[in-house]
């Protein structure tokens, strides 16, 4: 395996279905010991790019190496080097625990002498000591993921991918996900993670947003919010907040206007300039303003601003 400082190094990925293109000519490079994630909505290409670097799917066009390996030319050889959890990894309901860790055990071909020790590590790391005889069907979703991901790294791969791996849990479980994340990442394990939630992409080290198949920002949370914005974020606590979003559309001086809880989050070129005007233009309308301020912009800010005027980036 390469030397490289890079754990994944992408160049112009390309994946098309026939006359769709999934995946449009991404570029990106990830680190060893990196948290990478890959931010987007359902169907903007993040699941058809870990596919590919998993070696799963073959590129249409392109380049990928993982760990120093070509994509394209070993897929095989990608395969017995990293770990890969899909959004519905496929545990065995009717095996207990201890069953499922055994059974990818044996699939990972991971050596007899040391099973035992692994195991037992792995159920450490789940929070599933005591309970190895349970099925793995009546496990609670949060700790069927957390298995998951133990069976996952039994053969302790270099370079992790996680797809979508807490779709569906509750935000407790989610947090308990990401503290076994980030001890791995500080083990040096490299892990890329797609997901649509902006707090989760809020704890990676780099992340890409990935719209319609396209690479539009990426940087580390924090250079993006200062760097990808476009204009300033007026915060408004209001009701009728749908009415409110109505009025606030058809002033001049707003760019956006999104959802953000319950209140809303408006993108102006000038905040200073624009408050006055955007609450007069509210109370007009009977709308009740609790609050009107200038907040720092979120990830999710961010990607709304980006898409306006997307063009794909590299990092490199």
């Amino acid at each position: 395996m390469s030397a490289s400082p890079y754990a994944v190094e992408v160049e112009g990925l390309t994946r098309r279905f026939g006359d769709f293109t999934a995946v449009d000519h991404v570029s990106f490079r990830i680190r060893h010991g990196e948290v990478f994630g890959f931010l987007g909505p359902n169907g903007a290409g993040k699941t058809t790019t870990i596919r590919m670097l998993c070696g799963i799917l073959p590129p249409s066009e392109g380049t990928a190496r993982v760990l120093g390996m070509d994509v394209a030319r070993d897929p095989g050889q990608v395969k017995q080097h990293i770990g890969y959890m899909s959004q519905r990894f496929s545990l065995y309901e009717d095996l207990t625990v201890r069953e499922n860790l055994e059974f990818y055990a044996g699939i990972y071909q991971v050596p007899r002498r040391e099973r035992a020790a692994r195991i037992r590590e792995m159920i450490e790391m789940a929070g599933l000591t005591g309970r190895e005889r349970e099925l793995a069907g009546r496990l609670s979703g949060g700790v069927r993921q957390r298995l998951a991901l133990g069976c996952a790294i039994l053969h302790r791969p270099p370079i992790l991918f996680l797809d979508e791996p807490t779709s569906g849990v509750d935000p407790t479980s989610r947090r308990r996900f990401w503290d076994l994340i980030y001890r791995l990442s500080e083990e040096g394990v490299t892990v890329m993670v797609t997901t649509h939630y902006m707090d989760e992409a809020e704890r990676c080290h780099t992340v890409g947003l990935i719209h319609q198949g396209r690479l539009v920002a990426l940087g580390a949370p924090d250079d993006l919010k200062e760097t990808q914005m476009r204009g300033q974020i007026l915060e408004i606590d209001c009701e009728p907040a749908m009415e409110a979003m109505d009025v606030l559309l058809s002033l001049p001086e707003v760019q956006e206007v999104s959802l953000y809880g319950l209140l809303l989050h408006v993108t102006v070129a000038d905040a200073a300039e624009t408050m006055d005007p955007i609450r007069a233009a509210l109370d007009a309308e009977g709308i009740v303003v609790r609050s009107l301020e200038l907040v720092p912009p979120t990830l999710e800010d961010v990607f709304i601003s980006v898409v306006r005027g997307s063009q794909p980036v590299k990092n490199y």
